[in-house]
């Protein structure tokens, strides 16, 4: 599943691609990936010119000037794919698709445009969507009001992390981190990444963690969020930028997917280990277990 740097990396490609079009159809073959009434869709998309494209967490919102929004999730296997004639781009699952002849197999939405470019919505396992909803209500759906907030936002603080991750204090300090009820768009590679930075031990417990504990991870989230995106996000295997391009930082990572490296703080051969079911990478000199 894309984590914040690789959404927000598709985001900026299709905000340069889709905004101030207008959407004249609407096809779909799989009713879980578009679950949308006629009614709405002819009432809410049809006809209408799409204004915005943000996004929350992991999840994109393409604004509409009728006041709706369709809410995208690509889920594990989702891709968007915008073919404009001489202009194609795709972003997310790197299979094919993002550069063959459309729609295939694995197509579950088309939106078309006035001007006879076309949006796809393809995945191969369907557990993505395309989801109209009225705009002023997004703060409403439960999934979103699980959300919790965007490390990036200007208002986030240290304060607010350690708030929000003191919830849970028998629990260790990774998984937390992962919660994206707790904050919103990080994933595996980049909690690796983040307590790396931070030094602290993937396994320590919230209830160990001081106030310096904190500040550290807070400012490691933060620049980790942002180097990646700034590269494009990570080359893991799911996901691509909006040119179709891998994004390279895992080039830069300092310990995710170095297992039996040495560490390039302090040269000691980096771990991994399961936590949580996941496969977590750490230096065992620079975070020691508390």
């Amino acid at each position: 599943m894309p984590e914040l740097p690789e959404v927000e990396t598709i985001r900026i490609g299709l905000e340069r691609l889709i905004v101030g079009k207008r959407v004249v159809s609407a096809e779909h073959d799989y009713l879980k990936s578009f679950p949308n009434s006629e009614d709405d869709v002819k009432r809410f998309l049809l006809g209408q010119t799409i204004t915005d494209v943000t996004r929350r967490g992991k999840a994109l919102i393409i604004s509409l000037k009728s006041g709706y929004s369709l809410l995208v999730h690509l889920k594990m296997t989702g891709q968007l794919v915008y073919d404009g004639g001489r202009v194609h781009f795709g972003a997310g699952h790197p299979t094919s698709s993002l550069v063959g002849e459309l729609p295939d197999k694995s197509t579950r939405v088309i939106l078309g445009f006035e001007d006879g470019s076309k949006l796809y919505f393809n995945d191969q396992r369907k557990f993505g969507w395309m989801r109209l909803w009225p705009t002023k209500l997004i703060d409403e759906l439960e999934f979103f009001k699980r959300l919790g907030p965007d490390p990036l936002s200007d208002g986030f603080s240290w304060q607010d992390l350690a708030r929000r991750m003191q919830r849970r204090s028998g629990s260790a300090v990774k998984p937390v981190l992962m919660d994206q009820s707790v904050i919103s768009g990080v994933g595996n590679i980049y909690a690796d990444e983040s307590l790396w930075g931070a030094k602290i031990h993937p396994a320590t417990l919230i209830a160990k963690l001081k106030d310096q504990d904190y500040r550290r991870l807070h400012a490691s989230i933060r620049e980790i969020l942002s180097l990646s995106l700034s590269h494009g996000g990570s080359t893991d295997r799911n996901y691509v930028d909006a040119e179709g391009k891998r994004g390279n930082y895992l080039k830069f990572a300092r310990v995710f997917r170095r297992d039996n490296e040495a560490c390039p703080r302090c040269r000691t051969e980096i771990k991994k280990v399961k936590l949580a079911g996941r496969g977590t990478h750490f230096c065992p000199n620079c975070q020691k277990a508390k």
